[in-house]
């Protein structure tokens, strides 16, 4: 079975404007502060907190935030994994993920 990656930016095509756009939702919040652990988590809803939202609701969350460049999704299988894409990010706009970081308060 070979991994397949979603489509997103490449990383010097990643805009601020966007990245601030997408983390300009609550739940995209949310998933941020579930995400700077630096792991891949699956999509399952109680794994994210948002058991309360439907599953196309943060799905389309999701979209936004690895459309932004904010997320990479990895395809294994019928199992969608999603990490931050912090390395990206910190080189695109330094000090950005920490700066995120001390604001949601982690």
């Amino acid at each position: 079975m070979v991994d397949e990656w979603l489509p997103q930016p490449a990383t010097e095509e990643i805009e601020l404007v966007k990245v601030m756009h997408a983390l300009g939702d609550p739940v995209r919040m949310q998933l941020l502060s579930v995400f700077l652990d630096g792991k891949e988590h699956g999509c399952g809803l109680d794994g994210l907190g948002l058991d309360h939202l439907h599953k196309s609701t943060v799905s389309h969350h999701m979209r936004v935030l690895r459309e932004a460049g904010v997320t990479a999704t990895r395809v294994v299988g019928r199992n969608r994994l999603v990490q931050l894409r912090k390395a990206d990010l910190d080189a695109r706009f330094p000090g950005l993920t920490d700066t995120l970081l001390n604001a949601i308060g982690r």
